[in-house]
């Protein structure tokens, strides 16, 4: 195997690395120096959770945690549902868009495809913590399990398809170029 045959795999490394981790710094710097607050994703996707539950008539509220970065959901007077940081989606984010620009395209379809991207990502993890949600109310021991295995796998699922259809259709170039 020659450099130039595995150029183009140390290319999408490098930019892949570089983007993930340099995005990721900047996010993680932004979350410590938000100290014990929330951030407003993190309470941006909880109150779009409870107006959700609002619509189908449940007696839902969220508020920021006293003692700590995270919003509570409530039912009523209980506390059903504690989204930390992590909840709010945009680490997936960082890595969906870290593999776009990794792997390139034409910059008209990258402008429309992150935006689209991160809206699927955002209404799956809407889906998601709602899910979350009714478990937590009739199940609670089986939270755990759905929390870390089951709805870890449907959003990456639903990033890889993202990627999928970016590599076959929607990159505006010939995919071809990046087989060889």
């Amino acid at each position: 195997m020659t450099v130039a045959e595995v150029k183009p795999a140390l290319r999408f490394l490098g930019i892949f690395l570089g983007c993930y981790l340099g995005l990721s710094i900047l996010y993680g710097l932004w979350i410590e120096s938000l100290g014990s607050l929330p951030d407003p994703m993190t309470s941006e996707v909880s109150r779009e959770v409870t107006t959700i539950l609002r619509g189908f008539g449940s007696d839902v509220s969220f508020e920021a945690n006293p003692m700590g970065p995270t919003v509570f959901i409530f039912e009523g007077t209980r506390k059903v549902l504690n989204v930390f940081e992590g909840c709010n989606g945009l680490n997936v984010m960082i890595v969906f868009l870290s593999f776009v620009l990794a792997f390139g395209g034409q910059r008209q379809s990258i402008l429309w495809f992150v935006p689209t991207g991160f809206l699927v990502i955002h209404v799956a993890n809407l889906g998601r913590i709602l899910w979350l949600f009714w478990l937590s109310s009739v199940n609670a021991r089986l939270f755990y399990y759905f929390h870390k295995y089951f709805f870890t796998a449907v959003i990456y699922v639903i990033v890889f398809v993202l990627w999928w259809f970016w590599v076959t259709r929607w990159n505006g170039t010939s995919s071809a170029r990046h087989a060889n």
